[in-house]
């Protein structure tokens, strides 16, 4: 996979413009003084948290015994549950029980930057190629900055694009989600499939 490829499609996952609704909500909880901190504080969480499955992805695949192709095919089923979603979008009750003041991981940084669906791309591209390790290292970096510029700047976004332009464009990166995960999916099934046709 290339670099730039992999930077869109972790930007896709992260999917930070339609998450900025959702973290104008969570933030309006806290201080206006404490705002800007808070948000740079959670994104630096996320940040440490990515490079820590993309590092430890490996290992994890050790511990519980899990093929790369299980691995991305779980990926391509989150992946693709989280586009459906993204294109038909629930109400999000769930955001109303959280306690007041500063968020503490949840939600921002988990699930909302560092979500499953990326964490499980990470784990597959680097275990994939471990030998682009620096590559995916820049993949990470520049996702996750972009996200995070988009995240900072989301008062003023929100303003040009309202609440219509979000879920336009949430509900388009949605359909690249879909195509996504079919190709994760069925890059998951293409070896099982080999290595049944060869036992046969």
């Amino acid at each position: 996979m290339e670099i730039s490829s992999a930077i869109i499609l972790l930007l896709v996952v992260m999917d930070p413009l339609g998450n900025i609704p959702i973290f104008l909500s969570v933030l309006d909880k806290v201080e206006k003084s404490r705002r800007f901190k808070v948000l740079l504080r959670e994104l630096l969480r996320a940040l440490v948290i990515l490079l820590g499955f993309l590092f430890g992805g490996s290992y994890l695949l050790k511990v519980f015994s899990l093929s790369q192709e299980a691995v991305g095919m779980a990926g391509a089923i989150v992946l693709f549950v989280i586009a459906i979603r993204m294109i038909f979008p629930a109400k999000r009750d769930w955001l109303e029980d959280l306690p007041d003041g500063e968020p503490f991981i949840v939600p921002l940084a988990i699930p909302f930057v560092a979500g499953p669906s990326a964490l499980a791309t990470l784990i597959l591209i680097s275990t994939r190629e471990p030998d682009r390790m620096v590559d995916w290292v820049i993949v990470v970096v520049a996702s996750w900055s972009l996200t995070a510029l988009v995240l900072m700047c989301s008062t003023g976004l929100y303003k040009i694009l309202r609440k219509r332009g979000l879920i336009a464009i949430e509900r388009l990166m949605g359909m690249l989600l879909i195509a996504v995960s079919v190709e994760m999916f069925i890059s998951g099934l293409q070896p099982l499939l080999i290595k049944i046709t060869h036992s046969l």
